[in-house]
């Protein structure tokens, strides 16, 4: 097996949502991508999967030698491997992918945050900085348009931590602001009943409404001129959106089951999403030309 098709069947066997993105780059930036997605998952599992919180903390600092590996030309993982062309041909900052891990890490040193500005830096750490890492891949001339990945992101994040709130709770990792629990007057283990109380509705409420203006604030940011070749980022964020509005629909009942899209339906709005981001390309570029023409005429 390739390093590439390593990263490849460790993306589709995800059932990530990034995954149905990926298939509307060109071959090169799929490539790259889908290795970006295979060494998150990889560092995430280690977390997730191992008991030991010190043989965690030695995983991830194999990780750490092994993407400091993957800039001297020299990784031995094939997640590290299929990393090392991307990393040079898109200039992927290395401290980037170390500042991924120590996000995974802060799972390890803390269960809880007080507040959400406390959690602020963790959303930036395991989904904002791997939306810069993306945008890279995908290019971009505007500098706003690394301000819409990061913000992406963070909606992103935040979605997932509002659909998987019951099952981070059993592992014992709570990432509902501590003092937004106080706020709406739910105690810890309400969050482990598969009972949804007008409380939890409301506070489940709030961190939908958060996760929403995350997206609205990410796309305020991202340039028209940017916007066909990210075109992979507003896929995904049609697919999480579809999933933060079925919880909204459900009437936020995460602790009772779990909201998710079937593939079929994920593949869909990808497939929908990448023709209308083509047809609005083909009228800007037009309509560009067209200007561009008729300055040339003035001028």
């Amino acid at each position: 097996m390739t390093p590439e098709q390593y990263c490849q069947n460790k993306a589709a066997s995800s059932g990530s949502s990034f995954y149905y993105s990926f298939l509307f780059l060109d071959p090169e930036a799929r490539r790259a991508v889908t290795a970006l997605y295979a060494f998150c998952r990889e560092v995430d599992d280690v977390v997730d999967e191992c008991q030991d919180p010190q043989v965690a903390r030695i995983k991830l600092n194999w990780w750490r030698e092994e993407i400091a590996r993957v800039y001297e030309g020299i990784p031995q993982h094939p997640v590290g491997q299929a990393l090392k062309a991307p990393c040079n041909t898109f200039a992927l900052p290395l401290e980037q992918f170390q500042e991924i891990i120590d996000g995974m890490e802060m799972d390890l040193d803390r269960s809880s945050y007080e507040s959400f500005k406390d959690l602020s830096l963790y959303c930036h750490r395991v989904a904002g900085v791997v939306g810069l890492l993306t945008a890279e891949i995908f290019g971009y001339s505007n500098r706003r348009t690394a301000k819409y990945a990061h913000d992406l992101g963070i909606a992103f994040q935040l979605t997932n931590i509002l659909r998987d709130v019951r099952e981070d709770w059993q592992r014992g990792r709570l990432y509902i602001p501590v003092d937004e629990l106080r706020r709406f007057q739910v105690g810890e283990y309400d969050l482990g009943t598969p009972i949804t109380t007008p409380q939890l509705r409301t506070l489940f409420e709030y961190q939908a409404k958060r996760a929403y203006q995350y997206y609205q604030r990410a796309f305020r940011q991202l340039p028209e001129i940017d916007r066909f070749r990210q075109r992979s980022g507003i896929i995904m964020a049609e697919i999480y959106l579809n999933t933060l509005q079925e919880i909204t629909n459900d009437g936020y009942r995460v602790l009772e089951h779990r909201i998710h899209l079937t593939p079929l339906h994920k593949l869909f709005l990808a497939w929908r999403v990448a023709r209308r981001e083509k047809r609005r390309w083909r009228r800007e570029r037009k309509r560009w030309i067209q200007q561009s023409g008729a300055s040339t005429r003035t001028g």
